[in-house]
């Protein structure tokens, strides 16, 4: 099976977009919120969470550590948190 990089590079930002959302609401917070945590504009956050823009690593890295969540798990990699 070949690896077309379009359809998985798709697939690997819809789930990071899906998972910082679910982290998001289940911590009952708002976009707002994490952007002041996180030191950036809300409308880049917003980006993030709708796959409008890639999220490069240092910032997944530090939503990873405040959800208390590994990499892993924020890209799709893993079904558990840790």
């Amino acid at each position: 099976m070949e690896y077309d990089v379009n359809n998985n590079f798709a697939s690997e930002v819809f789930i990071i977009s899906y998972r910082l959302r679910e982290l998001r609401e289940n911590a009952e917070l708002s976009q707002q919120k994490i952007a002041d945590i996180i030191h950036m504009h809300r409308t880049t956050y917003v980006r993030y969470e709708t796959g409008e823009r890639e999220i490069p690593l240092n910032i997944a890295i530090l939503l990873a550590r405040y959800y208390n969540v590994s990499l892993d798990y924020l890209a799709g990699l893993s079904h558990t948190k840790h």
